[in-house]
């Protein structure tokens, strides 16, 4: 396993700041995250121009990216359109979104085997989020999606199964489909505290990932929008030594 840091976690500034600032902060290895709704980085920014994209990426930073996050939905065209561009990344992980509480099963299966067979078919993987006010928000449904959806996996954030409808419910069940993760801290009624001061059993979450042979990222996501008088580079580093201290 390896520690990396997403982009969401300067989501607040533009792409290439994010990129600047974890780099200072000692990360080495970078997830990158699209929203259409957020000026950040949007994914038809992205794939208007793969090659030129992925030159500005190259341009701004030495670290090297390992996974992308959707954090919606994008079409079947743009998705596969962003398969290009991990391809010119030479990274396999992409994560999407579940679809929201109340969609058919049915549906989401199909949806998920469409864009299965886009990305398998140049050596990508996708996994869906645990979230809530999604279909995974429930442990058993994230599994049940996967075993229906051989090849698609989940991207597990513990936070959501700490800090939810059912707060501290078990996830163990999770991690033999886990192909990602995204990592901060967690009380059971606040989504992100200082590293620390919540919930989260990082040594369980990495013991549990060794035990199914997980070797992939364990990649640190601070929301900026949940700071509040927290200071980000302090939790961060603090996050970063942490994680590489139990591996």
């Amino acid at each position: 396993m390896f520690v990396a840091a997403s982009t969401r976690c300067f989501s607040d500034r533009p792409f290439e700041d994010a990129c600047e600032q974890l780099a200072e902060l000692q990360y080495d290895k970078v997830e990158i995250w699209l929203d259409e709704t957020q000026d950040h980085l949007k994914p038809s920014h992205v794939i208007a121009d793969p090659e030129s994209f992925c030159a500005r990426f190259r341009d701004v930073t030495r670290m090297t990216p390992i996974a992308i996050n959707l954090e919606n939905e994008v079409s079947l065209e743009d998705f596969q359109a962003l398969v290009r561009v991990a391809q010119l990344f030479r990274l396999t992980q992409i994560t999407i979104p579940a679809s929201p509480l109340g969609t058919p099963f049915n549906a989401e299966i199909d949806r998920l085997r469409a864009h299965h067979r886009i990305a398998s078919a140049d050596g990508v993987h996708v996994s869906i989020k645990t979230k809530t006010g999604q279909l995974t928000e429930d442990p058993h449904t994230a599994v049940e999606l996967c075993q229906a959806t051989p090849g698609v996996g989940i991207t597990l954030d513990p936070s959501y199964y700490i800090c939810g409808p059912v707060p501290n419910q078990s996830y163990d069940q999770v991690f033999p489909y886990v192909f990602h993760t995204h990592l901060r801290d967690t009380l059971p009624d606040n989504l992100q505290v200082r590293i620390g001061l919540g919930e989260i059993d990082y040594s369980r979450i990495i013991s549990q990932l060794q035990r199914n042979n997980y070797n992939l990222a364990l990649s640190v996501e601070i929301l900026p929008e949940r700071l509040g008088d927290i200071d980000r580079a302090v939790e961060m580093r603090k996050m970063r030594l942490l994680l590489e201290s139990l591996l």
